[in-house]
């Protein structure tokens, strides 16, 4: 089962990279901060989905194979999912992790064809005030990397989200940093993402949801869950065994299975491309 890798162009003329394994209806996989195709877990989810989904992995934008084109908006990152969906027939199931989550469900909330939802802990707390657009902590991560400090923007961003602080020290001393620091300015991407939805908004999104937490995630991610949960019309919550914000892709791929084809899984799944 080897994946194919494609490439889309956006509604700004932004070439995104992505690519597709599997059979059977689509679903497209968003990733959270710093993630993309080569970095994360969505190849791996998509490997255990691929029998049942023809899944789809791309790289968002200023990540991966993925072009740039500034200056950024949420309406873009919006427009290339929306691409990502026409480009796989016109409708799609949405996975999110994280700010992917808030992602999707942005996609979703600004007429995106979605047939479903699955979101794994988005970071959305309902009560917290509206941060104007650079502002925050998307502002200082913003001045850390113009000021050549990527490092210390991974750090802080890592830090002020709840990462708990031997987390940080261990990643700030392992080989992956170097990636981590070359994808600094995408955080920025993230907090504007996570910063612009509202409740009314994901309380206008009527497709089926299934939301995800971690029952070893601290109370704030959990918390910010139910809340999507709750302001979904169609959403349910469902804790798992994991660890901090993380489930295992095993555990977590039947789940999704289940929740987004029902009782129509067996008739969807085909065999393997």
């Amino acid at each position: 089962m080897t994946p194919t890798t494609e490439t889309v162009r956006s509604a700004d003329g932004t070439v995104i990279a992505y690519e597709r394994v599997g059979r059977g209806p689509a679903l497209v996989m968003v990733d959270a901060a710093s993630g993309f195709r080569g970095f994360g877990p969505m190849r791996g989810l998509a490997a255990l989905l691929a029998d049942r989904f023809t899944v789809f992995c791309y790289d968002r934008r200023g990540r991966g194979e993925s072009g740039d084109t500034p200056p950024y908006t949420v309406d873009r990152e919006v427009d290339d999912l929306r691409a990502l969906v026409a480009e796989a027939g016109g409708s799609a199931y949405l996975f999110g992790f994280s700010s992917g989550a808030v992602l999707a469900l942005l996609a979703a909330a600004r007429g995106v064809p979605v047939a479903g939802l699955a979101l794994l802990e988005p970071p959305l707390d309902f009560a917290a005030p509206p941060t104007p657009p650079g502002e925050g902590l998307a502002g200082e991560i913003a001045a850390l990397v113009a000021a050549g400090r990527r490092g210390d923007a991974v750090a802080h961003f890592q830090r002020q989200i709840g990462v708990p602080a031997e987390l940080v020290e261990g990643m700030r001393h392992g080989p992956l940093w170097p990636t981590l620091e070359g994808l600094a300015h995408t955080l920025v991407y993230d907090l504007t993402v996570t910063g612009c939805l509202s409740r009314a908004e994901v309380s206008a999104v009527t497709v089926p949801a299934l939301v995800v937490h971690s029952e070893s995630s601290d109370e704030r991610l959990r918390g910010w869950a139910r809340g999507v949960a709750e302001a979904l019309p169609a959403g349910r919550l469902r804790g798992m065994a994991g660890d901090w914000h993380q489930v295992p892709e095993e555990a977590l791929a039947p789940v999704l299975a289940e929740f987004l084809l029902g009782p129509r899984r067996e008739e969807a799944a085909g065999p393997v491309a």
